[in-house]
């Protein structure tokens, strides 16, 4: 049998994604990043993006906004600030989510909650970006 690697994938809210996985694919602030077993340990923190779960002929794919990935000798755990698995990301919803908040971004009464919405705004096109990407 060959090697696997040990995966985890937190949120605040749950933990998504445990197993012994064959690959990880991530979003690095440096840019993306695999992940093997036997890896060498480094530490990244996460750019909004895709995270790619390959175990045997399947491939698992989540959305990451924010947070960090931890190599170690016993595996890869990333924590993220939000993870949301790719199938349950709906365009017309996150299309509709981004008029709202760019309506909330430019009707802004002040400079927090203008940054505020365009984190938001920001947010959810790499959630649609993230989406497009999965279906080539």
């Amino acid at each position: 049998m060959s090697e696997k690697l040990n995966f985890s994938l937190v949120s605040p809210a749950r933990e998504l994604f445990s197993g012994e996985v064959d690959h990880v694919i991530a979003p690095g602030s440096e840019g993306e990043f695999g992940v093997l077993p036997n890896h060498a340990p480094f530490m990244s923190t996460l750019r909004s993006g895709r995270v790619r779960i390959i175990e045997g002929d399947e491939v698992h794919r989540y959305f990451v906004h924010g947070g960090f990935a931890d190599v170690t000798p016993e595996g890869l755990t990333i924590l993220a600030e939000e993870a949301i698995r790719l199938e349950d990301l709906n365009e017309e919803g996150i299309l509709n989510a981004i008029s709202e908040a760019e309506m909330a971004r430019d009707g802004a009464a002040d400079q927090a909650t203008r940054f505020k919405a365009e984190g938001d705004v920001q947010r959810l096109k790499a959630q649609l970006d993230a989406l497009s990407e999965a279906h080539h």
